[in-house]
């Protein structure tokens, strides 16, 4: 069989099978371009989770990389502080015992040597950091504190006689020097105001006399008061582990620059609980270039006492907002303040041209200028139920040295939950002033209601007003009988602001103060 082949057959069906292939590869593309940019358009509102899955798995590495050279750079300036005490023991059991302390030597070496005991010593451990290479150390006070000896050990292992250069019990910073022949490696100080909380730290020092240990953590916040504290002590707070011996030694940043001076811990055991406190390296700059300087800090004062204007007080006085510091007492030998013309009630708004926030803020600006320059204060005054924009011209003198402030600072509202009771109740219990109640507890020319006993946990225990204190005003108005109190206390709504001027006795000494909370 044969069969005809045309020699134009084979071209027409390959032409009929590429149009087709083209139209099949043309659509295919379609298809492609298509699910691309859907799968693109659902992947556009997730591109931050696989890149963030990246970086989490490149992140430990990374960050064990940074912390090793962080501990690489500063560890040679970290130093462990050993310190011997003597006790003071002025007091012997008996005379005879005090005769065999004196007596002549026995002809027995033996027997001499066992009755002439030393006198007791104890013994501490603490860490340090070296700021300057000619062997100038941070630490605390309480470490170094009452030592008869110091000893600072360097990396190395050297160790080297210590001696004080000077302490600031504000503070609790002391400076020490140690002369090693030769320049010392140094750390520098970062700028504590700039860290946020929420990031990366180590501590480094000598917990328990372990040198040269290094731990990790975050800041937990900042700017934390903790009790006992000085106007000058707020805290870094992180969870960087800190135990006993690692006081003095640094917080740093990831550029291994110092940003604080571990100094404190929040512990129910003794130890590591969580909760470490940190100077500010801020602070611990301006104390060790003081101290340098001159042997010992020295701080503005302007000898007033103060609370901070909050939410209450503004609510309550008609201000516009709560900012400000109110005088509640003016110290009692002629003051800078008092000089002014300054009195108790006023309330300091500007100092030196710069606002005023809180009583904190106006103590450490205050504090930060120096000893006789002259600045001008804005305050206002109280007349006649209005307050009046009065300015001042003050010398500002030198803060006396002491280890706490004599008021503490506002402790501000807290929450609390609410009783089941129709009306919140304050908890006071209060007595009118009698010439028998004035007479045994000599308040003499005190006007107002004694407190003679605060239930614990209520509005009056938050507000920390404290039994024997004496109510003079509340919200404006003088309370001197019971009927006084109780007509402005059923008037309050919850929610309403109370500002309370009471008088509290310490030392033998009236002191005004001001208590601020909500009726809630």
């Amino acid at each position: 069989m044969q069969y005809d082949v045309h020699p134009s057959g084979p071209r027409e069906i390959e032409q009929q099978l590429l149009k087709r292939m083209r139209v099949w590869i043309i659509a295919l593309a379609v298809v492609c371009v298509g699910s691309g940019m859907f799968i693109g358009a659902l992947l556009a509102g997730h591109p931050a989770i696989a890149q963030n899955d990246a970086q989490v798995a490149c992140a430990p590495e990374a960050l064990s990389a940074s912390f090793a050279e962080i501990a690489r750079r500063v560890e040679p300036a970290v130093v462990n502080i050993d310190t011997v005490s003597a006790l003071d023991i002025a007091m012997r059991d008996t005379d005879e015992e005090d005769g065999e302390q004196n007596a002549p030597p026995s002809g027995n070496p033996f027997s001499d040597m066992f009755r002439r005991r030393r006198p007791p010593t104890t013994r501490g451990v603490g860490s340090g950091f070296i700021v300057d290479p000619k062997g100038y150390i941070l630490t605390n006070q309480h470490v170094v504190e009452g030592a008869t000896r110091i000893i600072v050990q360097l990396q190395t292992g050297e160790k080297l006689r210590g001696e004080i250069i000077g302490m600031d019990e504000d503070t609790d910073l002391a400076v020490i020097k140690v002369n090693a022949g030769r320049d010392l490696p140094t750390v520098k100080f970062g700028n504590s105001d700039e860290v946020q909380v929420g990031d990366w730290v180590l501590a480094i020092g000598s917990p328990f006399g372990l040198d040269q240990t290094v731990t990790a953590g975050i800041i937990s916040t900042k700017d934390r008061q903790t009790r006992g504290a000085s106007n000058f002590q707020r805290f870094i707070q992180t969870d960087a582990a800190i135990n006993r011996g690692n006081s003095g030694g640094p917080l740093v940043n990831m550029r291994g620059e110092v940003i604080g001076v571990n100094s404190q811990i929040a512990t129910t055991t003794g130890d590591y609980n969580g909760i470490g406190f940190a100077l500010p390296s801020n602070t611990a700059a301006f104390v060790y270039h003081q101290i340098v300087a001159q042997g010992r800090v020295r701080r503005g004062y302007l000898g007033v006492f103060l609370e901070s204007v909050q939410r209450e007080y503004a609510q309550v006085y008609g201000l516009p907002e709560a900012r400000g510091a109110i005088i509640t007492e003016l110290s009692e030998e002629p003051s800078p303040a008092s000089r002014a013309g300054l009195q108790h009630g006023d309330i300091i708004i500007e100092f030196n041209g710069q606002p005023v926030t809180n009583a904190q803020d106006l103590i450490n600006k205050v504090a930060a200028t120096p000893v006789g320059q002259t600045v001008n204060i804005a305050y206002l005054r109280e007349v006649n139920g209005k307050f009046e924009r009065r300015t001042t011209s003050v010398a500002v003198g030198e803060r006396p040295s002491r280890k706490a402030a004599r008021h503490r600072a506002a402790s501000g509202e807290r929450a609390r939950p609410r009783r089941n009771d129709e009306r919140p109740r304050l908890g006071l219990t209060l007595s009118e002033l009698t010439p028998q109640i004035i007479a045994e507890r000599n308040l003499r020319g005190a006007r107002g209601l004694l407190i003679t006993e605060v239930e614990p946990d209520s509005l009056a225990d938050d507000a920390n007003l404290l039994k024997g204190w004496v109510i003079q005003r509340v919200n404006r108005t003088s309370v001197n009988t019971l009927a006084d109190f109780e007509r402005i206390v059923n008037a309050l709504k919850p929610g309403d602001p109370v500002v309370m001027i009471v008088i509290s006795y310490e030392g033998g000494r009236a002191n005004q103060r001001i208590v601020q909370f909500t009726y809630q």
